[in-house]
């Protein structure tokens, strides 16, 4: 059973047409109502996936997802969210609505807008009163989920941030995560030795916060650190990749630095104050070394001296310049409604009677 919600002019339609609301349109070959389909309860634990070059990969976790001992009393629900990926991603995850044993969700974006961007779309279509992100590479091993998710119930945090004895990412990947999360306990004011994986688990009062957020440069870490300071963390397992290789690369890894540098804080405008004062006290330090020399009667500093320190002077202008602009930026482009994210057409594989899924 298959059901392509509120885009029906988009939907190709294989078998007959079954018009049950004005909203969703269910796709059964043999032209009968199937008794099953019929609304569900409304899940405990909703996992999202962000899918992006995970062909190869994310049947295999949908799979591993759907043979853990469902939480009670609501179970398991799935959300993929295809980020316009290049490879045959859209078309596995549309198969598994046809195979997968669990409420599974599709969601297809219509151009890639990034993975924290993609989650954000994926919290906004989860229904459960727990919700896990996690990514679609199997890193994370799903055996894990129902302890992360345990863990956060029953100590009743906010969130709960996974951590590793053992990274398997390349060298360099590991350092720019270090920097990441010592930058963001200043920035951010985190708790001591926190470490950001993008393997979570938010309750429901967390995600009804952070998806009010609907601005273009998402991002759920800063989010929850402007939401609450009740945040566990668990050890879990963290496995070598299987499948391709990593998406992220140093020019998306600073994209995101940079989404919580400034979208999060105003640290990097009082650094850049602090520059102009050291530059400027230079400055009234040399001009004072000048009139010393020049009453001494010795020699005044040559050219190269000058040219230096107007170049390095320019440089920190500049500097200020490009912060104060991009933090301008990012206002215009907020102010503009540039989208977080556009989906293109959603699917799911049970019915749903949206008032019982109302957020709390």
């Amino acid at each position: 059973m298959l059901i392509a919600t509120k885009l029906p002019n988009r939907t190709k339609i294989i078998g007959k047409i079954m018009q049950y609301s004005n909203n969703d349109v269910y796709l059964n070959p043999d032209g009968a109502k199937p008794a099953s389909l019929r609304p569900t309860d409304r899940p405990t634990l909703s996992i999202v996936v962000p899918v992006y070059n995970g062909a190869a990969s994310i049947g295999i976790l949908v799979e591993a997802i759907a043979a853990l001992p469902p939480p009670a009393p609501g179970g398991i629900e799935v959300v993929l969210v295809n980020d316009a990926s290049p490879d045959e991603s859209l078309g596995v995850c549309q198969n598994l609505l046809k195979t997968a044993t669990i409420p599974l969700i599709l969601l297809d974006l219509s151009r890639n807008f990034g993975e924290y961007n993609a989650v954000m779309a994926g919290l906004r279509a989860a229904r459960g009163d727990y919700v896990i992100t996690m990514d679609d590479d199997l890193q994370n091993p799903p055996e894990e989920v129902l302890k992360l998710f345990a863990y956060c119930r029953d100590q009743d945090f906010d969130v709960v941030y996974t951590h590793y004895d053992v990274k398997h990412h390349a060298a360099w990947r590991n350092w720019g995560s270090k920097f990441h999360n010592w930058m963001a306990g200043r920035l951010l004011g985190a708790p001591k030795n926190l470490y950001f994986s993008s393997f979570r688990c938010m309750n429901r009062f967390i995600v009804a916060q952070i998806t009010q957020y609907d601005g273009p440069f998402a991002h759920q870490d800063g989010l929850i650190m402007q939401t609450t300071r009740r945040i566990g963390q668990i050890k879990v397992k963290h496995h070598p990749r299987q499948h391709g290789t990593s998406n992220y690369n140093l020019r998306r890894l600073l994209r995101v630095w940079l989404a919580m540098a400034l979208n999060f804080s105003i640290m990097p405008l009082r650094l850049a104050s602090l520059a102009g004062f050291v530059a400027s006290l230079v400055g009234v330090i040399g001009m004072a070394m000048i009139m010393v020399e020049k009453l001494l009667g010795e020699p005044p500093l040559g050219w190269s001296s000058l040219a230096l320190a107007i170049f390095c002077l320019a440089g920190v202008q500049l500097l200020m310049l490009g912060i104060v602009g991009e933090y301008i930026g990012r206002i215009f482009m907020t102010i503009n409604r540039v989208p977080q994210t556009i989906i293109r057409q959603k699917w799911q594989n049970f019915t749903a009677d949206e008032k019982n899924y109302e957020q709390k």
